[in-house]
């Protein structure tokens, strides 16, 4: 499993730089945010949790198309539902590395990204740590489309079909929490920990669902 979760991150940077073109991703929407909306410096500070959400989740979109196609084209697809081990583990850690390798550099370039949106470091604070706690959950999620679409020869448009509606609670309760944490009378941990357990809940279905859909593929 180590050495699955080494492979698939080396695979992840080097197949197409898949944390540069995330980051780059990320920072374009929300440089072509203050354009719409004008120079107000209140208003950027006020949206910008939103907007680095939202950027966020849209960067997490990219490639997760790819977390099973490259096994499927090589054969390698048909090895891991032979083996073993559990097809369910081998998809969680395949979820986890490709998290490390996209998801993760989205998360330390949002520091950065929020001083460009004017917020205050307290907004920042809490904008960075539930990011880091609720963009796992969008990988999780997307696990299960990458897998219903893994056969299909241009899966990437189904994927996001799939996984932004299912996605939608994970950026509800993002944004209230980094709202709440900025506004003193709204407490900050009731929508934090529902995003916590937004996310246990993904990392138990997700690979469930996705070596489900897999198998089935697969058969």
């Amino acid at each position: 499993m180590i050495a699955l979760f080494v492979r698939d991150v080396k695979l992840a940077v080097r197949g197409g730089g898949g944390a540069l073109i995330g980051v780059l991703f990320f920072m374009t929407v929300v440089a072509v945010i203050p354009f719409g909306v004008g120079p107000d410096l209140n208003l950027l500070s006020r949206i910008g949790p939103a907007i680095l959400w939202i950027g966020a989740l849209l960067a997490s979109l990219l490639g997760l198309d790819r977390l099973f196609q490259a096994e499927r084209d090589d054969g390698a697809l048909d090895l891991m539902l032979m083996q073993e081990t559990p097809l369910t583990l081998i998809v969680l850690v395949k979820c986890l590395a490709h998290w490390v390798a996209t998801g993760l550099p989205l998360v330390l370039a949002a520091p950065f990204l929020g001083l460009f949106m004017n917020m205050e470091a307290r907004a920042i604070g809490a904008t960075l740590l539930t990011l880091l706690v609720g963009t796992p959950a969008i990988t999780f999620i997307g696990a299960v489309g990458a897998a219903v679409a893994v056969a299909l020869p241009r899966g990437g448009l189904l994927v996001s079909i799939l996984v932004l509606p299912l996605a939608i609670p994970v950026l509800i309760f993002g944004v209230s929490a980094v709202t709440a944490a900025v506004e003193d009378p709204a407490p900050f941990l009731p929508p934090f920990l529902i995003l916590t357990a937004i996310t246990l809940f993904f990392a138990v279905i997700g690979p469930v669902s996705a070596a489900l859909a897999l198998k089935h593929g697969a058969d």
